[in-house]
């Protein structure tokens, strides 16, 4: 009797050991799936990595004190386009609202789709770099010749002042890459097949 029952224990065991294991496979793959969403979402809350904050509102205090600030503008080799700032470099006051310029055209002989990723660095002046409006938070479709002009509207937290890595901070670059998109999402292979028309 005590055979049967111990048997009937370890095959009790090893079910739950399976199913446990089985759990574990599960979570790890969902959290795999969530990891690049969920880092995402962490660094546009704390500006962690370079990554800019979105605002709503002005600053409301505009300091005295400045930084400058430099825009560059690339695009990935994959898209047809010409993309420039207005203006390379400005100097903002802190809490200051600012407006900067951009223009893309399309060179290529075929309509295309593209969207701008960004970051800051230093890196941790992404903590403090509010854009209250942005091209890149949309795709865009240009046609052959086409030239759109865009703007970027952004502030300086004041709370920079504060920080101990501020003198560090005193010239703050603006980086944007316009890569081809579908989606809404930016495509990072090498080619990019013209708007209506799929890839091999």
């Amino acid at each position: 009797m005590t055979d049967s029952v111990s048997k009937a224990d370890q095959t009790r065991a090893v079910r739950r050991t399976a199913t446990a294991c089985i759990g574990i496979a599960v979570g790890m793959i969902g959290l795999a799936y969530a990891s690049v969403p969920l880092y995402d979402l962490f660094c546009r809350v704390t500006g962690f990595g370079g990554t800019p904050m979105i605002g709503t509102a002005e600053a409301g205090t505009v300091l005295d004190e400045t930084v400058r600030v430099r825009f560059d503008a690339n695009v990935s080799p994959a898209l047809p386009w010409r993309f420039r700032a207005e203006a390379p470099v400005i100097e903002a006051r802190i809490g200051e609202t600012k407006t900067v310029f951009y223009q893309v055209s399309n060179g290529g002989e075929d309509a295309a789709r593209g969207i701008a990723t960004f970051n800051v660095t230093p890196e941790n002046a992404g903590a403090y770099f509010v854009k209250l409006e942005c091209f890149c938070f949309n795709e865009h479709s240009l046609e052959p010749g086409e030239a759109m002009d865009s703007a970027v509207v952004f502030y300086i937290d004041p709370a920079i002042v504060d920080d101990p890595a501020f003198e560090a901070m005193k010239t703050i670059t603006l980086s944007y890459t316009y890569f081809p998109a579908r989606g809404g999402e930016p495509i990072t292979t090498s080619s990019i097949a013209p708007i209506g028309t799929t890839s091999n």
